[in-house]
């Protein structure tokens, strides 16, 4: 790094991060806080939630995934995504919106009761802080192998990063973390365009790519190494998984990450109308998408020409290293600290919102003035993103970030996820809940347990291993739905509501009933054919699929 990549990335970084403190400014009620008044734009939203979706754990370990095992990896950021955008754009965000709800737990109160809300709101805590530390520790890898500097040093610029972060994310809420993502995530975008360009011609482009991959022989499972060019070519740890079970799974990963996960829903709900809620969606998704295909690409380049390089989260970096010239390395190095920025204030803004609306507003201090829960969110918010360090011990320990990552998912995550589908779409009773994430997270700790621990004589792989747990783990929490649906009768939406608004007092009531209706679109009388977002949706479904597995299948 020469003294005018740093100028780059400290202007660039530094200039989003102050352009975050002066928006934070206007902050004073928690419904600026929460939902930015709900007055936001489709198209910030869209790019907000383009640069929380890709953060600078997902750049780098992508990358290094692709390169052990393959293409398949994207097939949860193109149909994943697009699954999971569309269910908490068109179903789930609009009935909580509807509601009143300010995040996705308290939805789940209103439909289950009091314990789920709870659980999801710890639920969530984890599952996003476990992500948080997957993004430090990638930071931390790009600062020692590709900028060379000492542990000591890379560790303070990293908690330096966080503290920033917390700052005006803990100052402005929303709306700031919004308009600085949408920043963030040009930045992001050309980046990536750099290092792209640069490996691309290093490997002779995609025809250099097949020629060495094609002349490299089998790997270690018997497998010609160029199977790693299509989805169907990788066939899980012991390579005999079906390659539909791992685009199912991805997909299922893929629905939990835009429902779970409240960072995306809670842009989601401050958007200023219904129309706006559903095109920010789409727009976020299909954006994102060529930045992780040329992300799983730079990984399967990486592959043609380093076939022994390890390991492989150190890739990225590398390749950054050896192919980018002064000023190239500045803004690679920029996009990879805005991505991380990017999705500290993101876990950071939601996960607080969750604690202090979820935990501490509803079971712990129940009525006090609005400025006292603005004052918990902010603190919760420093707090939240001090837990991501905690992970990074598990981290280490894995062969690639993201399979640290997939480990826990079909623990509790994925359970959730099906109770929302379950709320959404059944008229399961609302004991269903907690009987079916209790019997889903019972499956998901077993398999875990057999899968990192024990691996017990007389349970099968085709039972335990990471791509079929998720979906058991969805049939086990759907079982113990419909056993208790079948005991205590079918769901009585009057009777819930009631008992849901009976229940939640205080500040919660207050803040609920001053939500004035979301409009349902933008325009004068009727939205026009051509921007109707459920044709949009379709086609993009429709051409991403053709194009998926036309080529890369």
């Amino acid at each position: 790094m020469t003294f005018l990549d740093w100028i780059l990335v400290l202007l660039l970084n530094g200039g989003i991060v102050l352009f975050g403190f002066v928006l934070a400014r206007g902050t004073t009620t928690s419904q600026d806080w929460f939902l930015g008044k709900r007055s936001l734009l489709w198209w910030t939203v869209g790019l907000s939630m383009f640069a929380t979706n890709i953060d600078n754990a997902d750049i780098v370990s992508l990358t290094g995934t692709s390169f052990r095992e393959g293409f398949h990896i994207i097939a949860v950021h193109t149909l994943g995504a697009f699954a999971g955008g569309i269910l908490a754009a068109f179903f789930l965000a609009p009935a909580m919106s509807r509601a009143g709800h300010f995040t996705n737990a308290e939805y789940l109160e209103a439909r289950f009761g009091i314990s789920i809300r709870v659980l999801s709101a710890f639920i969530q805590i984890q599952y996003r802080t476990s992500m948080l530390g997957l993004m430090i520790w990638s930071v931390y890898l790009l600062f020692t192998k590709f900028l060379a500097l000492e542990p000591v040093t890379s560790w303070s610029f990293i908690v330096g990063l966080v503290i920033l972060a917390a700052i005006y994310t803990s100052w402005g809420g929303l709306k700031t973390v919004v308009f600085t993502d949408a920043i963030q995530g040009v930045v992001m975008f050309l980046g990536m365009a750099v290092i792209f360009l640069a490996v691309w011609r290093a490997s002779g482009g995609w025809s250099g790519v097949v020629e060495n991959l094609a002349a490299a022989g089998d790997q270690e499972n018997g497998r010609p190494v160029s199977d790693i060019l299509r989805m169907r070519g990788y066939g899980g740890d012991d390579g005999t998984t079906s390659p539909w079970l791992i685009l199912t799974g991805w997909i299922i990963i893929g629905g939990g990450y835009w429902t779970v996960n409240h960072t995306q829903m809670m842009r989601l709900l401050g958007t200023r109308t219904l129309w706006d809620m559903k095109m920010a969606a789409l727009f976020g998704v299909t954006i994102s998408i060529p930045i992780m295909v040329g992300c799983a690409s730079i990984g399967i380049m990486g592959r043609s020409l380093f076939p022994d390089f390890d390991p492989p989260d150190a890739l990225y970096p590398h390749l950054a290293d050896l192919y980018l010239g002064p000023g190239l390395k500045g803004l690679v190095v920029a996009g990879i600290v805005a991505a991380a920025i990017s999705t500290f204030d993101s876990m950071g803004s939601s996960l607080s919102a969750v604690f202090t609306r979820d935990v501490y507003a509803r079971l712990l201090v129940r009525n006090r003035e609005d400025a006292h829960y603005v004052r918990v969110t902010r603190w919760a918010t420093i707090v939240i993103l001090g837990l991501g360090f905690a992970y990074i011990p598990f981290i280490r320990e894995k062969d690639t970030m993201l399979k640290a990552f997939l480990t826990l998912i079909p623990v509790f995550v994925t359970p959730l996820f099906t109770l929302y589908l379950l709320g959404v779409f059944t008229k399961c009773h609302p004991r269903a809940g907690i009987v079916g994430i209790l019997s889903g997270a019972l499956y998901g700790v077993v398999a875990l347990w057999d899968r990192e621990i024990a691996d017990v004589a007389w349970l099968e792989s085709w039972f335990t291993n990471r791509w079929v747990a998720l979906p058991w783990s969805m049939v086990f929490t759907g079982i113990g739905a419909v056993v208790a649906t079948l005991i205590w009768g079918s769901y009585r939406l009057e009777e819930k509501e009631a008992a849901f608004v009976e229940a939640e007092s205080g500040w919660l009531e207050r803040t609920r009933e001053e939500l004035a209706p979301l409009p349902e679109h933008p325009f004068p009388a009727t939205v026009p054919v051509l921007l109707r977002p459920g044709l949009i949706a379709t086609f993009l479904v429709t051409v991403t699929t053709l194009l998926l597995f036309a080529f890369f299948w």
